[in-house]
């Protein structure tokens, strides 16, 4: 049974010796590393015969040897050894050091396990210290006992290889992995503060930087007058409103009507018709953005207006505090002395109608009652001018006393007359004389029934003349208490239209400034800078958001 030899690699390699060392020793085949240098020596250039005869040579295949195929198993083991690459350059310079022919790394390591050589072993820092004359006997040593061991005829030294190797341990393979990563992560971050710095620089420090020009250069400066009115009212308030006359919720009211009236289109109107508000920010030195046109209409006027016309109320303390600026002191001065006395027209003119309401509703209920009572007098005189009497109960009240008197007088008769007549023998002169004196007071008693029956019976009687005259009275008293209410509500109008009178006081007079107020050049660009980042901080989330939900 014949078994195939195996072999990984077919070369040719010719060893050409000299007729004497053919005679002296039998020839023995090269080691690889020997092999591996003749073949990569280069064939002379001025013989190309005997280049070809080398490719010719080269063409011819034989099988490797039994100690070539137990160099390459043994460094298939030293591969797996998983030595680092910091250890396989050591055992490279290691063998270069000692001569030794190593066409890798890993063939240098498996030359000096060969030579008894630990490539992994540290050198001590002793040993590197070496007197001269051991140095230069060392050398000559070594190569004496090189030559002790090696016993093979000596070939063309190797050329030194100084290239380090291609391949990589698997820790170097992640550190080098692991550092491109850091360094694609670096560049990318710079990249993106780069693009953060361009947007940033493009939508807020650019325009944070024109706004400060702006107002640093180019805005014209604006002088502000301040001052502060307050409302009051009269001091002779009772009840509720006594209560709260001194306090600020009194005139509460009539301060913010007072202020938004300062703050409506008609103030600006009427301040134009007097003082000629439009044309004193129309005036071409000042910047285009504060300026306002020539022919500007109301409605940019307004807008000019409510931007340099500030006034506003404290409710706590109960004063309108207002600030007008103007391009000139003297303007913003004159502006805010004009506002004051519209203010203060407006404050008079806000009760001066309820007064006058109150007042006329009273005098016409007084002239009613004055009317009424009049008529009701008129009648009760009528009644007493018919009837003829002035006093009708009076009368009946005599005719009833008169009848009580005859009627005691006729019993009085009575009873003598029958006093005399139960005597047996009555004087009879005495009985026709108290006859008599009874027949006369009944025919008298008579005549008084008769005249209270007249006076009680019929259209014109006492008694309804009495009855009418009566109910006369009653509405003559009726309208006399009904006139002293009305002159009583006129005296209370009177002095709640007096209550309901306002007085405005300037506590704080609009003086002249020396220097402009406006624009405040830090504070707006500050501010400026805050409302453009805070815009491309929004729109920067919203866009990420936007991003990130269609992503997923």
């Amino acid at each position: 049974m014949t078994t195939k030899p195996k072999a990984k690699k077919f070369r040719i390699r010719r060893n050409p010796a000299t007729p004497a060392e053919a005679g002296a020793a039998p020839m023995e085949k090269a080691t690889p590393a020997e092999d591996t240098a003749q073949s990569a020596a280069p064939a002379p250039a001025t013989d190309p015969s005997a280049r070809a005869r080398a490719e010719q040579a080269a063409m011819q295949g034989q099988v490797s040897s039994a100690r070539e195929t137990s160099a390459e198993t043994e460094i298939d083991a030293i591969k797996k050894e998983g030595l680092t690459g910091r250890q396989l350059r050591m055992a490279r310079r290691v063998a270069q050091k000692h001569n030794l022919p190593a066409t890798s790394d890993y063939d240098a390591v498996r030359l000096l396990r060969q030579n008894g050589i630990d490539p992994l072993k540290r050198s001590n820092m002793l040993e590197l210290v070496v007197p001269k004359n051991e140095a230069e006997t060392k050398p000559a040593a070594k190569k004496d006992e090189k030559s002790d061991k090696v016993q093979l005829p000596q070939t063309v030294a190797p050329q030194k290889q100084t290239l380090p190797s291609t391949e990589l341990s698997p820790a170097e393979r992640r550190d080098r992995e692991i550092s491109q990563i850091q360094r694609d992560i670096a560049k990318r971050r710079r990249k993106k503060l780069l693009l953060l710095m361009t947007r940033l620089s493009a939508f807020v420090f650019l325009p944070t930087l024109i706004v400060g020009w702006y107002f640093y250069v180019i805005a014209t400066p604006m002088y502000s007058s301040k001052s502060e009115f307050l409302i009051l009212q009269a001091d002779n308030a009772s009840g509720i409103g006594g209560l709260l006359s001194g306090t600020q919720f009194a005139t509460s009211q009539d301060s913010i009507a007072v202020q938004s009236y300062l703050e409506s289109k008609d103030g600006m109107l009427r301040l134009d018709r007097d003082v000629g508000f439009k044309s004193e920010f129309s005036q071409p030195w000042i910047d285009p953005i504060q300026r306002l046109p020539v022919d500007a209409s109301n409605e940019e006027a307004y807008k000019t207006y409510s931007r340099n016309v500030k006034i506003g109320y404290d409710p706590t303390e109960g004063v309108i505090r207002m600030e007008v600026i103007a391009p000139d002191p003297a303007v913003a001065t004159e502006f805010s002395e004009k506002l004051i006395s519209y203010a203060e027209e407006r404050v008079n003119n806000l009760s001066v109608e309820k007064r006058a309401d109150q007042m006329k509703d009273a005098e016409e209920g007084l002239e009613i009652a004055e009317e009424k009572r009049r008529e009701a007098q008129e009648a009760l005189i009528e009644l007493q001018i018919k009837g003829a009497l002035l006093d009708p109960e009076g009368v009946i009240a005599s005719l009833r006393s008169r009848i009580n008197t005859v009627e005691i007088q006729l019993q009085e008769k009575e009873l003598q007359l029958a006093a005399l007549l139960d005597n047996s023998r009555p004087n009879r002169a005495k009985v026709e004389g108290a006859r008599g004196d009874v027949q006369r007071l009944s025919d008298l008693l008579a005549q008084l029934n008769a005249e209270m029956t007249d006076a009680s019976n019929g259209e014109n009687s006492l008694a309804r003349l009495a009855v009418r005259i009566q109910m006369a009275q009653a509405d003559l008293a009726t309208r006399d208490a009904m006139l002293q209410a009305s002159l009583q509500q006129m005296e209370t109008t009177r002095m709640e239209a007096n209550r309901q009178v306002r007085y405005l006081t300037t506590s704080v007079y609009p003086v002249e400034s020396e220097e402009p107020a406006y624009p405040r050049a830090f504070e707006n660009t500050i501010l400026a800078f805050l409302v453009f980042s805070g815009i491309y901080l929004m729109i920067s989330l919203t866009a990420s958001i936007l991003r990130e939900q269609v992503s997923s």
